[in-house]
């Protein structure tokens, strides 16, 4: 066609010509049918299409044809170029408005014939773009639009958009314009700092921010991985490339954000700042969105709450569609989140798109933005504070922090807020405002700053010259509390009000006081308005609500609120869009303090409102936190105001409340809020930002108490990880200063400060501890910690750890550090120091003579650093130690003050270099740093895997050394060459031993001795070279490295490969050491043919003393040598083999070798297994062996064959003394010098069953053909009944002196009898002892003496047929003179049938036969009956006795009785003369049973009824029955609660009764009366014992009177009676005329010196005396000598008991004296008293001598040296219980008893509870019991003995008692 010429040609052509590459990457984003329609669009003929139409990638092709239209439409004509532009704008997506308006403005309006129909297309392309919109989603198919209807669309579409972004500009310039109205100074994006965060964004979150395509020409910048606050950038840098990111800006209340988010806006408008001026900016405030309460659309959100556009629905769908299809065209400012009282509920959030014409929830609707499922790609930027940012967690992509103003800037807005005007004024507000912490800290926000400035306008306008300035800061009048600030700041605004000169009238000058009083004036003028201001305020804190409407606030509150500044007004778009005025307080702090004075002034708040609005608020948010737009402040405003400075303005505004007794109920409000502040103090876990918080109340209270209070609890403070201001730091400082000098810790870890904290810090005087721990801190702040550093006067340890410091850093602090001469610990561990920064610390060494620890680890040094430290130590000589492991841990330690002054020998250093990577010249530059050190202890340098070059050069150095102790050297060599290298270091070095070991850990130690005088050739050496893989070649060359070293005293070579060979080397070399003491050989290869060498080396070589041997010399090989022992036959030696397998012909080598033997040998033969005849073969060579004193075989006779076997050495032997086997315990064989006399044999834990019954008569056979035995053991061997009648039956035949030990061998009641029956079937057996409890005892006794048998048969179980068979045995043996059956569950009937059956037989009695039976049931009642039944069977009954519940009985033969009574026949119940019940409960009314049988006892002559229930119808029996028993003698009616009735009856009844001889009235209350009528019948006595009675001083006077008629009198106890003084008299009187007294107890009387002193007088005429007990009678040291001396007259003394006195060693030195001629005294009981160690060895030269002692009791002595007493115990034969608990013994003692037990056959009791007594020492009783089978118990309660170990002893030997009963 022709073309016309149009003069827009080059216009619209030029454009497309300069637009082509951005337009290029617009189109190859486009879907493949609006690529196709574009391409059909050039004509068919012109080649175009042809020449693409078969290129073979889709891809390429796509661009290829993008690139030919594009070239095509530049040179095609106007009308083309046009309608292809048009096309583009009306089909393609995404396109940059900036693009599209320019393409758009150029195309124009085409008519309907230029635009073509785009043809339809099939052809395959690669789709590169993606749809945001449902239009997107339409352009896959067909268009069913023509292209002239897409253009009328689109056009007006823009231009609506374009309107209405042009309205949302004069919207935000109009806004601005009102802001800036009152602003002081002009807003600089340029300078407000941001500090960048980082972003928690989740992973599976795609980033939908636009390429450069989508945005155009702009292209965005990558995030950066900001830290916590640790850079600075300008708000416009923060903001660049925020375009299609979620921005979250975070500040705190007052920082600006709102008034930022403004001028944003405002410079969009003018085409500046981060948001390009084509995008819709659109700013909501959360406050406004607060009061959408319906849902709403995305179009709702827009246009009815931000800006409703001029124009209809049409232009609105136009401007909302427009906004779908482009939305990274549009920024949403999100302003104030942390007001919305919703949070986002991410639990909603899904990532399916949402649909924008759905209503929603204003928060869902928001939630949706930042999701992006509504306008992916859009530009949000969000404000809140920082404790919302969690909110954001996974939707944000840039976050930031507007960081405070600075110094600088505050001083720049003071000096704008003033003016040129007021430039002094200003000037002085500055200088006021930097003196004071509180305003300083304020003013960092902008908006508080704001009010600072006015609150100081106020002050300094009171006074205008410059010395009124001076005032208020020298005078206090800078407020020193937060809460005293905001008091000035509220009386400040007020002050503001324009009538208030009408109300007030405010002085022109004013001092300090005048000024308070001009404040309280301004509280108390508008204390109404300020009551109402407190009550909105309290309102809204209880609401959440901070926007106020004109109908919450009275109209002259509001009124005076607004003209004073109080309140701000605000616009408020309601729901239907239209505009309302509503009001805020200035700041969110004034609106909680306000609140806060609302607390402090209204009874209409409870006491429990407060308590649960007084909280410590965390700095750490969590999710779950309430949200709330308030700032925490409440508490620490409230209590603030109960501080008592604060008491005279609570009470002018309270005054408006019409509360009566104002004051008081002030007063007492604040009393509540430091009483819960008190409770908090003392609250110990709190955390480290509550910790901080609650400073910061204590701070306000003003409370010195308090803080001292906090301080208390937590001496150090831990702060971690949160953020910390110097207004924290000040508030810790004043808590910190009431502690005084003792001093408190303070420990920051990962908690970010400003270096401006470290002021504040200064400002704390009592820190001893301080601790910095964080990569946060760096070389700046170690260098303003340096300068602050001296400043701590009681600092003694100082952390800097984890840090960022280096050398320069390093440098600071030491500059720092060197002024603080009371330090002692410095940690600067995990930093950067290098060597260099190690090298500064060093430096201050010498310069703190207090230090004691630096720490250095892990600060990326080398070597050189740890030379530094070496060299150090020359020139610092209060180095203790250097320890370096690695790198990674550096320590040096200092000697303290203490310890250098007051050990008398200088100490010396150590070093510890571990781990180390050594190279040659590192090894020789520390040898020679360590050759300068005046001294060393220890060197360890261990670790780092050193070649034989480094080890020899270290070897050269060492005799260079001055090292005292040691040097280590684990882990560095492993080869044999280094230890031949090592070894000559004995020879040339003052080595005292050397220890080798190259196993896996290699370990080397070379021990010195450098305090030692002597030359080295003379030292005594050990040399250690275990696991060095030595072969019989390296031995020798080892040998020659050693030179000539005799004075080698240990050697160890085990773990080698020495061999026999090696062996026959060492056991060649032997005459060259002869100062040896110990060979190890052990693990050398070793066989049987090395024993036999080892065994020939024993008998030749003198000096060999002991050889062990384990598994045939493969293992154990330890030779044991005595050099400066005398070669006399004293000398014993021993040879032991253990674990090992043993052939006869091993035996009988190893046991010739050792004949020649010329010393005592011990050979034992341990854990061994005996081949078959090996056991002959020890038998046939053993009578060989005259050296041999003992063979131990234990644990290696495990059968019974091999125990019979070698029983036989008996028959053969004659020089054996015992014979001890088992498989379970010590075997032994013990030989004498000579034949010996007796011999003991043990056999316990075999089996005899093996072979039927062979195994016991062979045994049998043995010992029959052996010498006299003196006891036989055959316990716990399952014999069971069969084997013991055996046993029992051959026991004529034996020859046995002492005892048979049966016990634990499985026996019945059959077995019992037949043991039993030994006392018929033996002459010579004396006792048997048989038990079926739990110790399943069973003892056969054996004498010559012919005394008494007696028989004990307990826990067994007896049937009544067994006791007919026992009868039988009663009866069969005449000389039995004592049965005892215990607990053996027997019935009354069998009691009465076995009683009856005694009373039949045809046994002569020739002496009395005693008869105990112990069963539960024998108590009361039955105990009653029991007595009768068997005085009505039995005529042979002498005496019957019930106590507690053991039935006694003595018979006698009716014919003696007959004879005695001169009466032919007489009733069974006439011969008693006998009667008892004692403690077995019965009760009185229970004794008229007995009334028929008593009454014919004529020969009764004692009768018990002694601690039972004696009412008073059992005392009328009793008196009743007296008149009847002419022949009685003795009465005993002790009890244990009388009443004093009991003893008047029985006083007149024993008036008539003149045959009593014998009275026991203890424990009764005898009345004066009483008393009375026993003064009648006392002088006719011979025994008295009135213990524990009760009477008057009358009474008792009576009674001792009475005592000095009694001559007769031998028997008198008086234990703990209270006599008076004269009575005292009496009685002293009386027993002075008592001149055959035989037993006297007076315990408990507290007698003293003077007591004992005239007793002593009377003890020499009391020749008779047997008892005499003196407990608890405070008897002291000296007069117990004297009363020793005493008792040396009375030589029948019998029992002696002095215990719970003051004796000491004066009196056990005159024991020593005095008690051996005291030969019969069977008890001695010392216990309780303070016997010294000088006092226990004198005692046991007394005991030496007691041969009839029989009990001792020395619990608590007051000494735990008692091994001589226990050694002297073997001098006791007859001694059966001893006593030492309670004394703290060790095994010392126990280990003396073990060695006497044996030799102690009739010991049944040891006590040694609450002791120190060891496993060691039980298991020594252990084996002493196995030869004590008469001891029943051993006490071990409270000794150091565990749980689980009682518990085994207990299961081996059930006679060890562990536990407190």
């Amino acid at each position: 066609m022709d073309e016309e010429v149009d003069p827009d040609c080059e216009k619209v052509n030029s454009v497309l010509d300069q637009e082509s590459l951005e337009l290029f990457h617009v189109l190859c984003c486009q879907t493949p049918p609006v690529i196709m329609r574009l391409w059909n669009m050039m004509p068919t003929e012109t080649g175009w299409q042809n020449q693409h139409s078969s290129t073979s990638s889709a891809a390429a092709s796509v661009e290829d044809r993008i690139k030919a239209m594009l070239e095509y439409f530049r040179e095609a004509s106007t009308v083309e170029c046009r309608n292809f532009l048009l096309s583009v704008c009306m089909q393609c997506e995404n396109i940059p408005m900036r693009l599209e308006s320019r393409l758009m403005s150029v195309a124009g309006y085409a008519s309907t014939d230029a635009v073509q129909n785009p043809a339809s297309a099939s052809m395959s392309l690669t789709n590169t773009g993606g749809s945001f919109d449902s239009a997107t989603n339409e352009s896959d198919q067909k268009s069913s639009t023509p292209p002239f209807e897409e253009q009328l669309i689109k056009r007006p579409r823009i231009d609506h958009w374009e309107q209405y972004v042009s309205e949302v500009m004069s919207l935000l310039q109009r806004r601005w314009g009102r802001l800036t109205e009152c602003l002081v100074k002009e807003v600089q994006l340029e300078k407000v700092w941001v500090g960048p965060r980082t972003a928690n964004k989740h992973k599976d979150r795609p980033d939908q921010t636009p390429n450069s395509a989508d945005r155009g020409s702009r292209t965005p910048e990558p995030d950066g991985d900001y830290g916590y606050l640790e850079s600075k950038v300008t708000l416009e840098t923060f903001l660049q490339a925020c375009t299609g990111k979620v921005t979250v800006l975070v500040g705190q209340a007052g920082s600006g954000k709102t008034l930022l988010m403004s001028c944003l806006g405002q410079q969009w408008t003018n085409g500046l700042g981060p948001i390009p001026s084509s995008y819709l900016f659109v700013l909501l405030e959360f406050r406004q969105l607060n009061v959408v309460s319906c849902p709403l659309s995305l179009s709702d959100l827009l246009f009815q709450h931000y800006l409703p556009p001029n124009a209809n629905n049409d232009a609105k769908q136009a401007i909302v569609d427009y906004l779908l299809s482009n939305p990274e065209q549009s920024c949403w400012v999100l302003d104030g989140y942390d007001e919305f009282h919703w949070k986002l509920d991410k639990k909603k959030m899904q990532s399916e798109p949402l649909d924008f014409k759905e209503p929603l929830p204003v928060a869902e609707l928001i939630s949706g933005l930042l999701n992006r499922q509504l306008l992916a790609g859009s530009t949000i930027l969000v404000t809140c504070r920082v404790r919302d940012l969690i909110d954001f967690d996974g939707l944000s992509d840039k976050v930031g922090e507007l960081l405070g103003w600075d110094q600088h800037m505050i001083k720049e807005y003071v000096s704008s807020f003033f003016g040129e005007k007021d430039r002094s004024l200003g000037m002085q507000a500055t200088d006021l405002l930097l003196s004071s912490r509180h305003l300083l800290v304020m003013s960092s926000l902008p908006a508080l700053c704001n009010i600072c400035c006015i609150c100081l306008e106020h002050l300094l306008l009171e006074g205008s010259d410059a010395q009124h300035t001076q005032l208020l800061e020298e005078e206090g009048r800078v407020p020193t509390t937060l809460t005293q600030v905001y008091l000035s700041v509220i009386s400040a605004f007020l002050s503001r009000y324009p009538n208030q000169g009408e109300r007030y009238e405010r002085p022109k000058t004013s001092t300090f006081s005048q000024s308070s009083v001009c404040a309280l004036a301004s509280l108390s003028q508008y204390r109404s308005e300020l009551y109402e201001l407190a009550r909105l305020a309290w309102g809204g804190l209880e609401t959440n609500k901070i926007l106020f409407v004109e109908e919450d606030v009275p109209k002259h509150v509001l009124e005076l609120s607004v003209k004073t500044g109080l309140l701000s007004q605000v616009e408020l778009r309601c729901h239907d869009g239209t505009l309302v005025s509503a009001y805020c307080f200035i700041h969110l702090t004034v609106q909680e303090f306000l609140a806060a004075l609302r607390i402090m002034t209204c009874n209409d708040i409870s006491d429990a409102q407060l308590k649960k609005r007084f909280s410590l608020k965390t700095r750490w948010t969590t999710k779950s936190d309430q949200k709330t737009v308030f700032t925490d402040s409440l508490y620490l405003y409230v209590c603030g105001l109960s501080s008592p400075h604060c008491t005279e303005a609570l009470v002018e505004v309270a005054r408006a409340s019409g509360i009566k007794g104002i004051q008081s109920w002030v007063k007492k409000r604040q009393a509540l809020v430091l009483n819960l502040l008190k409770a908090l103090c003392q609250n110990n876990n709190l955390t480290g930002p509550k910790i901080l918080q609650l400073c910061r109340c204590v701070q306000e209270s003003q409370d010195h108490q308090l803080a001292k209070l906090v301080m208390t609890v937590r001496p150090t403070l831990e702060l971690r990880n949160f953020w910390l201001s110097p207004n924290d730091i000040d508030a810790l400082a004043f808590v910190v200063n009431s502690v005084g000098d003792d001093g408190i810790g303070l420990d920051f870890r990962a908690c970010s400060m400003e270096l401006e904290c470290l002021d504040a810090l200064s400002r704390c005087q009592y820190i001893h501890y301080l601790s910095f721990r964080s990569r946060k801190y760096g070389d700046k702040f170690a260098e303003k910690l340096s300068s602050i550093l001296p400043e701590f006067k009681l600092l003694r340890k100082l952390e800097f750890c984890g840090a960022s410091l280096t050398a320069t850093g390093a440098a600071s602090l030491t500059s720092g550090l060197q002024n603080c001469p009371h330090i002692t610990d410095i940690n600067l561990s995990d930093n950067n120091l290098q060597d260099e920064g190690i090298r500064h610390i060093t430096q201050i060494f010498t310069k703190l003579q207090s230090l004691v620890s630096v720490t250095l680890g892990r600060n990326n040094t080398s070597l050189k650093a740890v030379e530094y430290l070496v060299q150090e130590m020359s020139s610092c000589l209060n180095i203790q130690h250097i320890h370096a492991d690695g790198m990674k841990e550096v320590r040096v330690t200092f000697f303290e003050k203490s310890d250098v002054n007051g050990h008398k020998t200088k100490l010396e250093p150590t070093v510890s270099l571990l781990n180390q990577k050594w190279s040659k010249d590192d090894m020789t530059n520390l040898a020679k740093s360590l050759t300068r050190l005046p001294a060393l202890s220890v060197l360890d340098l261990s670790g780092g895997q050193w070649d034989e070059e480094i080890l020899r050069t270290l070897a050269e150095f060492v005799p260079k050394f001055r090292i005292s102790e040691r040097i280590i050297l684990n882990d560095s060599c492993s080869s044999v060459v280094c230890v031949v290298a090592l070894t000559t270091l004995l020879s040339v070095c003052p080595v005292m031993e050397l220890h080798i070991g190259l196993q896996n850990l290699v370990q080397i130690s070379i021990i010195f001795n450098g305090k030692s005088e002597k030359p080295v050739s003379e030292m005594s050496k050990k040399l250690c070279l275990s696991c060095c893989n030595l072969l019989p070649a390296d031995f020798e060359r080892v040998w020659k490295s050693l030179g000539t070293s005799s004075g080698l005293t240990e050697l160890d070579l085990s773990h080698n490969h020495l061999g026999n060979k090696g062996l026959k080397k060492l056991l060649d070399v032997l005459p060259r050491l002869s100062e040896i003491q110990e060979i190890n050989a052990s693990n050398n290869d070793i066989s049987m043919n090395g024993v036999v060498m080892l065994a020939g080396a024993l008998c030749s070589r003198n000096t060999l003393k002991h050889i062990y041997i384990s598994n045939g010399g493969k293992e154990q090989v330890i030779l044991k040598f005595s050099p400066n022992q005398s070669n006399g036959k004293e000398q014993m030696k021993m040879f032991r083999i253990n674990n090992s397998n043993l052939l006869p012909s091993n035996i009988t080598d190893v046991c010739r070798r050792l004949v020649p033997c010329r010393f005592h040998l011990e050979l034992e033969l341990l854990h061994c297994s005996f081949a078959d005849r090996a056991i002959d073969n020890l038998l046939k060579v053993l009578p060989t062996m005259s050296s041999l004193q003992r063979l131990n075989v234990s644990n290696s006779i495990t059968s019974t064959t091999e125990a019979l076997t070698l029983i036989n050495c008996l028959i053969n032997n004659q020089r054996i003394t015992s014979v001890e086997l088992s498989p379970q315990s010590e075997s032994l064989i013990c030989f004498d010098r000579v034949k010996a006399k007796q011999v003991s044999c043990r056999l316990a834990y075999f089996c005899f069953k093996e072979e039927n019954i062979a195994l016991m008569e062979r045994l049998l056979k043995n010992l029959q053909l052996s010498q006299q035995l003196s006891y036989l053991d055959l316990s716990n061997n399952q014999l069971e009944d069969e084997d013991v009648k055996i046993l029992v039956d051959s026991l004529p035949r034996l020859k046995i002196s002492s005892f048979v030990n049966l016990s634990n061998n499985k026996l019945a009641q059959q077995g019992v009898l037949d043991v039993a029956s030994t006392l018929c079937t033996c002459s010579n057996v004396s006792d048997v002892d048989v038990s079926l409890g739990e110790d399943r005892r069973c003892l056969i006794w054996f004498s010559d003496k012919g005394c008494g048998k007696t028989l004990s048969v307990r826990e067994s179980n007896l049937a009544c047929d067994h006791l007919v068979r026992l009868a039988e045995i009663v009866s069969n043996c005449p000389s039995l003179t004592k049965l005892e059956l215990k607990n053996n569950k027997l019935q009354s009937e069998w009691i009465e049938d076995f009683v009856k059956l005694l009373n039949s037989s045809q046994r002569v009695y020739t002496v009395s036969f005693f008869i105990s039976v112990e069963e539960h049931w024998i108590r009361a009642k039955e105990a009653v009956s029991l007595l009768c039944r068997c005085l009505e069977l039995s005529n042979n009954i002498q005496t019957i006795r019930i106590h507690h519940t053991t039935l006694h009985l003595s018979l006698m033969n009716v014919t003696q009785l007959t004879t005695i009574s001169g009466e032919a026949t007489l009733p069974a119940q006439s011969i008693v003369t006998n009667i008892g019940f004692v403690d077995c409960a019965v009760d009185g009314y229970q004794l008229a049973s007995m009334w028929s049988i008593i009454q014919q006892c004529h020969l009764l002559t004692e009768l018990d009824f002694s601690y039972n229930s004696l009412d008073t119808e059992g005392t009328n029996f009793l008196c009743s029955l007296l008149p009847l028993l002419p022949s009685l003698t003795s009465l005993s009616i002790a009890i244990k609660e009388s009443t004093v009735s009991v003893a008047e009856e029985f006083s007149q009844a024993l008036r008539q009764y003149i045959s009593i001889q014998h009275l026991n009235l203890s424990g009764h209350v005898i009345s004066d009366t009483a008393a009375q009528n026993m003064t009648t019948f006392l002088p006719r006595l011979r025994s008295l014992n009135l213990s524990r009675c009760v009477w008057s001083a009358a009474g008792g006077m009576q009674l001792m009177e009475t005592l000095e008629q009694c001559i007769s009198l031998e028997d008198l106890c008086l234990d703990y009676v209270q006599l008076n003084e004269k009575s005292l008299l009496c009685l002293a009187q009386a027993l002075r005329k008592i001149n055959s007294l035989q037993s006297l107890k007076l315990d408990g009387w507290r007698m003293a010196c003077s007591g004992i002193e005239q007793l002593t007088k009377f003890l020499p005429v009391w020749k008779e005396l047997r008892v005499i007990s003196l407990s608890k009678n405070l008897v002291s040291d000296q007069s117990g000598e004297k009363l020793l001396e005493a008792l040396s007259s009375c030589s029948h003394l019998q029992e002696l008991y002095l215990s719970s006195n003051s004796l000491g060693d004066l009196t056990a030195a005159r024991m020593a004296l005095v008690l051996p001629s005291l030969t019969h005294l069977t008890v001695l009981d010392i216990s309780e008293n303070q016997i010294g160690t000088d006092g226990s060895a004198k005692l046991s030269e007394a005991i030496k001598n007691l041969k009839n002692l029989n009990k001792i009791n020395l619990t608590s002595v007051g000494t735990s040296d008692l091994s001589a007493v226990a050694a002297s115990l073997v001098h006791c034969p007859v001694i059966q219980d001893v006593s030492l608990g309670w004394n703290n013994c060790g095994d010392d003692v126990v280990l003396e008893l073990a060695r006497v037990l044996p030799f102690c056959h009739k010991m049944t009791r040891i006590d040694l509870e609450s002791n120190s007594v060891s496993v060691c020492g039980v298991e020594a009783l252990v084996g002493a019991l196995r030869s004590s089978p008469a001891l029943q118990i051993i006490r071990l309660w409270r000794n150091k003995v565990s749980s689980n170990e009682a518990h085994r002893f207990s299961l081996t030997e059930r006679r060890l008692n562990f536990s407190s009963t």
